[in-house]
């Protein structure tokens, strides 16, 4: 029997679809559930519009947020040391005078926010001009904490490309004027799954935009980042 008998044969078998209007009818259903899955990342893209670009092209900002990538042995993963790095661009090129480290510390034997502020003092930066978040568990907090308890107004976010466009519309939504700086990265397995993660990221995204709900943790304001650009002015 040729393939495509074979294919509509066992398409037969499957309810609703013995007939042309029953395929008919799947294949509607099937691209509205494909729209409305990518209508938050069309969202994304359209609400980020030119405010992402690079390190070269970023203006400059009070402060740098650097969003947490994961360890590997207690040291910044590779994606990691990448936005690390454009971090340390930034302030080397004073475009920023602060960086603000956001990670998670949710275990005792898990802190990224100490693995980036060690990496970020070890290459340079004053242990003054880099402020930690140890409870910076998505990119939400992150951004809302950010604003509510550190009292960032205006920030360059740094993070690959696959994510930044989400950082970049949550911290709008959470209060900070924002430019993001987006990381370029090698397109190895951990790329091809932080783009899929995106998708189910962006209509979570869309739900914290529109619900703005508070962090799992808030707690009172911290003065680091004052302190930091305090320290900062007398350069």
């Amino acid at each position: 029997m040729p393939f495509h008998r074979r294919v509509t044969a066992r398409l037969a078998l499957v309810p609703g679809l013995g007939s042309r209007s029953g395929r008919r009818r799947w294949f509607r259903a099937v691209v509205v559930l494909t729209v409305l899955a990518l209508a938050p990342s069309t969202w994304l893209w359209v609400r980020s519009g030119d405010r992402v670009g690079t390190v070269r092209t970023a203006p400059a900002a009070p402060v740098a947020m650097v969003f947490g990538a994961g360890l590997f042995d207690g040291e910044p993963s590779p994606y990691l040391a990448g936005r690390l790095d454009a971090a340390l661009d930034l302030y080397r090129q004073h475009k920023v005078r602060a960086i603000l480290v956001t990670g998670d510390n949710s275990r005792t034997d898990y802190d990224e926010t100490d693995a980036m502020r060690t990496y970020l003092v070890a290459h340079g930066v004053p242990a003054v001009r880099v402020v930690g978040d140890y409870a910076g568990f998505d990119t939400w907090d992150s951004c809302t904490r950010a604003h509510r308890i550190f009292g960032v107004d205006q920030a360059l976010l740094v993070s690959q490309r696959f994510h930044v466009r989400r950082a970049l519309a949550l911290c709008q939504a959470a209060g900070i004027d924002s430019y993001a700086v987006g990381v370029e990265e090698p397109h190895d397995t951990t790329w091809y799954y932080g783009g899929l993660r995106e998708i189910p990221g962006a209509g979570k995204a869309a739900l914290n935009v529109w619900l703005r709900p508070d962090p799992q943790f808030l707690g009172a304001k911290e003065p680091g980042i004052a302190r930091a650009l305090a320290d900062a002015g007398t350069d």
